[in-house]
């Protein structure tokens, strides 16, 4: 007989983690909704570096963001064994991190003018601009949710995927409601 004792978790442990990880994410994305709301936009242009404007800068900066996260999925794809071909070799994890680094980079800076700049549009008849405010928060709102969940080692397997498939759907419907709106109406231009 041994006397060796197991230690087991309860079944529910990490179905409760990432409620705590999905409840931070969301904390974070009703706080940026309210700071969007609470202050008044300033309705200022902020960063346009040698763009010509700053809607322009936004679009492209998107446009970035976007490709940095279709980066991210297949770089997440060939990690976890989904894409043909083998194994995915060594450098594809620091690639696939440093993509989604720098996706959010790129993000902030757009980020900051909708929200500073524009603040959030809470009228549900105002269509595009309505939904696009709701999917900005929602963005880092499961940004900060898959931050926890990747590092956290008592998350439930499926926690990462649903995660990281919710950030990549949100970005490209934020692209759609945005980078895409204004390049069809004012064009693809600098």
């Amino acid at each position: 007989m041994s006397n060796e004792v197991q230690v087991t978790e309860p079944r529910g442990a990490p179905n409760v983690v990432f409620l705590g990880a999905v409840l931070a994410g969301a904390l974070v994305a009703v706080l940026a909704g309210v700071y969007g709301q609470a202050h008044a936009p300033a309705s200022e242009t902020t960063i346009k570096l040698f763009f010509s404007t700053t809607l322009h800068f936004k679009a492209w900066a998107t446009t970035l963001s976007l490709a940095l996260v279709l980066v991210q999925l297949a770089t997440a794809l060939w990690m976890f064994g989904k894409l043909p071909g083998g194994e995915a070799p060594d450098w594809v994890g620091p690639v696939h991190r440093m993509s989604g680094t720098l996706a959010l980079l790129v993000a902030l800076p757009v980020a900051y003018h909708c929200l500073w700049s524009l603040g959030f549009n809470p009228d549900p008849g105002g269509g595009r601009r309505f939904w696009h405010s709701i999917l900005g928060c929602v963005f880092f709102g499961a940004f900060g949710t898959k931050v926890l969940v990747v590092r956290s080692k008592r998350m439930p397997g499926w926690a990462l995927p649903v995660v990281g498939g919710l950030l990549f759907t949100t970005m490209v419907l934020l692209w759609l409601t945005s980078s895409l709106w204004f390049f069809r109406q004012f064009g693809i231009k600098v």
